[in-house]
C-alpha cells in the first residue's frame, strides 16, 4: 500500500512544488490510515 501511495504523491508533488511546497509521508498504519506532513508553502 506504502508504494501506491507514493505513486499517487508523485502525481500530485509537482503541482505543490511548483507553488512552493511539497509533501511527505510519515507513516501508513495497518488499519489504511495515512499520515502526511505538508511543507514550505502547503504547509500552512
Amino acid at each position: 500500500m506504502r508504494e501506491q501511495i507514493e505513486t499517487a504523491l508523485g502525481w500530485i508533488r509537482p503541482f505543490l512544488q511548483c507553488d512552493g511546497g511539497d509533501v511527505e509521508l510519515v507513516d501508513v498504519s495497518d488499519k489504511g490510515v495515512v499520515q502526511l506532513r505538508l511543507k514550505g508553502a502547503c504547509g500552512g
